[in-house]
């Protein structure tokens, strides 16, 4: 047996949660917070037999693609002087959005 955790954006948890679980996965969803834009995730949890770990991972690359988003960073500072300078934040693109998931094994499972 092997143990999923997958974090996903927000926008695409509700709908992975629904397809995993049509796919006969059970799964646990977690509230969770990114780092570089800090921003909503989810981490979701699901404990799946070797021989359908294939199938769950392709449901969830059918699910959570990646894409560019426009941000801003942090600011650089505008003149020379050092003193009174104003910072100026400048757009930055990044990829955000797929999935990062991790697979471990699972030496026992017990549901109670």
């Amino acid at each position: 047996m092997k143990l999923i955790i997958a974090i996903v954006q927000d926008e695409d948890a509700g709908h992975l949660v629904s397809a995993l679980m049509e796919g006969g996965f059970g799964v646990t969803k977690l509230a969770t917070t990114g780092g570089f834009l800090r921003s909503g995730n989810t981490t979701l949890i699901s404990g799946v037999e070797d021989e359908r770990l294939d199938e769950a991972i392709k449901t969830i690359e059918k699910i959570c693609h990646s894409h560019e988003q426009v941000t801003t960073t942090a600011a650089t500072p505008v003149g020379a002087s050092g003193v009174g300078d104003s910072f100026v934040p400048y757009p930055v693109r990044v990829t955000v959005g797929g999935a990062t998931i991790f697979v471990l094994d699972v030496d026992r499972f017990i549901k109670v």
